[in-house]
């Protein structure tokens, strides 16, 4: 039998970790019909199903899924030996927008492996930029909330929601808001929304940081702004319920300055940023 292609194979681990084509296309920056022709060859030239399709799922067959685990060690051995003799940064100073950090973030840095150790800031855009020029940070992923800081690498649009608890009601009066304390650019995202829309609205509770404020909607303080990929366990998507205007996305976008595969370890939290982002 001829040698497998690791790209084939590293398209297949992704469709069968995400269940999805499209998905795994967005991973790879590359097309579902790219990757559908991919899985085909790969499966040709195993001679074996590894995925069983239909319109509306993807699941592994009994040969792929007995095949999953090799695949991952061939894909992980072929990433090591591409890096053998790449340069790597003994530390790699990474900053997170902190509206983008939620429940999933181990799972992210499960997914970054070793060699390199990791300094991660968790901010707000202002903070992390002002590093990232001052060259406290080799890179960040921040949100593009403005036209003021172009260049970078989208990586997706964010959608953010209305989010509260699932069975808080308006009170009488104006909008009780859970929001971030001035200047938060989120905050500015859903006064300014609120303003447009001709709603009044009120500060119910104000907190630092992301799980702070998702708790209090949680709780019923409130309704926050959040992205969807942050939101609690305990609030759900309230905007339309409660006729609250719509919030627009924001393109995630990396700052960095890391060349090559020192990049590595960059690279694999984009691909793990992409599999947990939900489309717009």
């Amino acid at each position: 039998m001829r040698g497998l292609d690791p790209d084939a194979l590293h398209a297949f681990v992704l469709v069968a970790e995400l269940r999805s084509f499209t998905r795994a296309a967005q991973v790879l920056n590359s097309s579902q019909a790219a990757v559908s022709l991919k899985l085909r060859r790969l499966e040709e030239r195993l001679g074996q199903r590894l995925l069983e399709r239909t319109p509306r799922s993807v699941r592994l067959s009994g040969a792929g899924a007995a095949f999953l685990d090799l695949a991952r060690q061939v894909v992980e051995a072929h990433r090591r030996a591409a890096e053998a003799f790449v340069a790597k940064p003994s530390r790699l100073g990474l900053g997170l927008s902190h509206h983008i950090v939620g429940a999933e973030l181990p799972g992210l840095l499960a997914r970054l492996g070793g060699g390199t150790v990791l300094e991660l800031r968790v901010s707000g855009t202002r903070d992390l930029l002002d590093r990232y020029d001052a060259g406290e940070l080799d890179a960040v992923v921040v949100l593009r909330h403005d036209e003021s800081r172009r260049g970078g690498e989208v990586l997706l649009r964010e959608a953010f929601a209305w989010m509260a608890a699932p069975g808080f009601s308006l009170p009488p009066g104006p909008l009780p808001l859970v929001t971030q304390p001035e200047p938060c650019h989120l905050r500015a995202m859903a006064v300014g929304r609120l303003a447009a829309a001709g709603l009044p609205w009120r500060e119910a509770f104000v907190g630092t940081g992301v799980a702070t404020v998702g708790a209090a909607a949680a709780a019923g303080l409130g309704v926050v702004a959040l992205a969807r990929r942050v939101a609690p366990a305990g609030a759900v998507e309230a905007g339309a319920r409660l006729g609250l205007p719509p919030l627009p996305a924001r393109d995630l976008v990396l700052h960095s300055r890391i060349a090559g595969e020192g990049s590595g370890m960059l690279r694999r939290l984009v691909e793990a940023i992409r599999a947990t982002g939900r489309p717009c």
